[in-house]
């Protein structure tokens, strides 16, 4: 199997993408609030959306755009998510995507449009299309970071990712990009993720593995519980790379996969590490369960019980409140076989619970693991053979600080 390499670059690192980040004005800060990534040739796509029934317009628009399944832009606004905003954000977000056709020279229907940002408000439209003509003139291979830039709102860091790998003895590369801090429980939250590749995929196998690749990652992550009107994870693949058309069947398929998997579960981990507060990175192992779905229930609900979060923001090894969150979570298990531990950066296990009972263990190590950034909770049902991974963080003074103080 080829193993991929992870390179410096995002979105329009594979073949044949360019990308841009401008400052379009709607953002007062005078920091990039609107990207643009383009596909010099009709790109293969697939996308999923927010669950959320308050969606936002440009989703909307954009999930009538993708059926398809051939996109050739992604046009995406910052700091005004559209959303709630009636008849009018339906016709914004429309003009969005024929402003973008007509700077590309391209048709209306291969355009993806999304926004994120306060909702309520209307979008400042002659600031948007001029900045739409701006962001097509701007158009670089080398545009990657810019792009990244102009997706974010309350996100500390930039989320961008570019790897590589050989198939068909061609260089296949994946690029992504994504933005979220807060709002962020997806079912697919606030959460946006752009992946591009160059290579040669089969449409429905493309449409599979993007689908089972976010059940897999950005909808196993939370920061606090709440699904955005505007989550957006999208790929576009343009074929450049000139590989045998990829499918189910192709023998290196899995290395695609994985490398597919890799680019995506960054993405979704980077988003969780960026928490808005957050001071620890928590990772929830549920592993030997009867069945999978109780092994992701249980999973998510610990990662969502603010009893648990502020917890572990306290450090303190309240075991009872993380055995509630799953007898509450709907997954079937027996409690006298249940066993919890935490595991700290250096890999440092202590089991906290065993046969559904708390164990003797020394209070200060535990006090001492849960002072570290990187915290894995690891849940054993010992019932089956079934293993579900998620990723979340605390709850700390600082999200409430944040949050008591931002408008939507």
């Amino acid at each position: 199997m080829n193993k991929y390499i992870v390179i410096d670059g995002g979105v329009s690192s594979p073949k044949g993408f360019l990308s841009s980040g401008i400052h379009s004005g709607v953002k007062k800060s005078g920091k990039n609030d609107l990207s643009l990534v383009y596909s010099e040739v009709p790109a293969y796509s697939w996308a999923m959306f927010t669950t959320n029934k308050a969606c936002a317009a440009p989703v909307t628009l954009s999930k009538s755009h993708i059926q398809d399944q051939n996109i050739q832009a992604i046009v995406i606004n910052s700091g005004n998510a559209n959303a709630c905003t009636g008849q009018k954000g339906l016709s914004d977000a429309y003009e969005m995507a024929t402003v973008t056709a007509s700077a590309l020279n391209i048709a209306p229907q291969n355009v993806i449009v999304s926004s994120t940002g306060l909702i309520g408000l209307p979008l400042e439209m002659d600031k948007i299309k001029s900045g739409i003509t701006k962001a097509a003139e701007a158009l670089s291979a080398n545009g990657s970071k810019e792009a990244a830039k102009g997706i974010i709102t309350t996100d500390a860091h930039l989320k961008t990712i570019a790897v590589q790998v050989t198939i068909d003895n061609k260089v296949v590369t994946i690029g992504g990009m994504a933005k979220g801090s807060r709002m962020i429980h997806p079912q697919m939250a606030t959460m946006l993720s752009i992946i591009t590749t160059d290579a040669n995929i089969d449409k429905a196998y493309l449409k599979y593995l993007l689908n089972d690749t976010t059940e897999k990652t950005y909808n196993m992550i939370s920061i606090d519980g709440d699904t955005s009107t505007n989550d957006m994870v999208a790929v576009m693949a343009n074929g450049k790379a000139c590989n045998n058309e990829l499918n189910a069947n192709h023998p290196e398929v899995q290395s695609f996969a994985n490398a597919f998997a890799f680019v995506n579960e960054y993405l979704a981990k980077s988003i969780v590490a960026d928490g808005e507060g957050a001071t620890k990175f928590i990772e929830v192992q549920v592993v030997n369960s009867n069945t999978l779905a109780s092994a992701k229930l249980a999973a998510k609900s610990i990662l969502t019980s603010n009893l648990v979060k502020t917890s572990l923001f306290g450090e303190e090894s309240n075991w009872g409140r993380i055995l509630c969150s799953i007898g509450y979570s709907g997954a079937q298990f027996d409690v006298d076989k249940l066993e919890i531990s935490l595991v700290g950066d250096n890999k440092e296990t202590i089991k906290i619970v065993e046969n559904g009972q708390s164990t003797i263990f020394c209070k200060e190590s535990a006090k001492k693991l849960l002072k570290e950034r990187n915290i894995t909770i690891l849940v054993d049902f010992k019932t089956g053979s079934q293993n579900s991974i998620a990723w979340g963080c605390d709850l700390s003074h600082d999200y409430v600080k944040i949050n008591s103080s931002h408008i939507s």
